[in-house]
């Protein structure tokens, strides 16, 4: 039987762990998730680092761990040398399924690692080091990471629509107003 390109790459993300989402996202220290950054990356020696720079997780490469995809990253970024130094220090992420919604939001821990093992990103030609939203690179945690899901204010007003629905009473329609041209 032969397998197609997709169904072993399909296979292959479904084995990967993934953050239990339920009450608690979860990642163990020294787990890897891929990252990208959301816009250009562009360090120099005139402008050494950048704060606050938004990276979202990806499911390509060859990490331990997966998050959910509706997840964003802050990270401080710093030349050192030749290489980009990320280290990561908040996150927010939204696990949808179906009409429901989970939100985890909190610190974390994590560097960027290039595909060398080396910590920081091989991304310096010709005094100029950037990183592209096209490229990928992975993040490793210092620490366990334990985010406790938060209270989520659409779900709760997504609930009530619902009840006012079932009541008959959620999004009236307008009552009709004679044209004033027309008398």
């Amino acid at each position: 039987m032969i397998k197609s390109h997709a169904c072993l790459l399909m296979a292959a993300l479904l084995a990967m762990p993934t953050a239990a989402l339920s009450d608690t996202l979860e990642l163990p220290a020294d787990a890897t998730v891929n990252a990208q950054v959301i816009d250009e990356l562009t360090l120099s020696s005139q402008a050494p680092e950048r704060n606050d720079v938004i990276l979202h997780p990806v499911a390509d490469g060859h990490a331990s761990h997966t998050l959910p995809q509706y997840c964003v990253m802050v990270a401080n970024a710093r030349l050192d040398g030749r290489r980009i130094r990320l280290t990561t220090n908040a996150l927010t992420c939204i696990e949808t399924d179906g009409s429901e919604s989970e939100i985890y939001s909190g610190e974390i821990s994590a560097a960027a690692y290039d595909s060398d093992g080396n910590f920081g990103l091989a991304a310096c030609q010709e005094g100029s080091c950037r990183l592209t939203p096209e490229q990928t690179f992975q993040l490793r945690l210092a620490s366990d990471l334990a985010l406790e899901q938060q209270e989520n204010p659409a779900a709760k007003l997504n609930e009530q629509r619902r009840q006012a629905q079932g009541e008959g009473v959620a999004n009236p329609i307008p009552a009709t107003r004679p044209d004033p041209d027309t008398d």
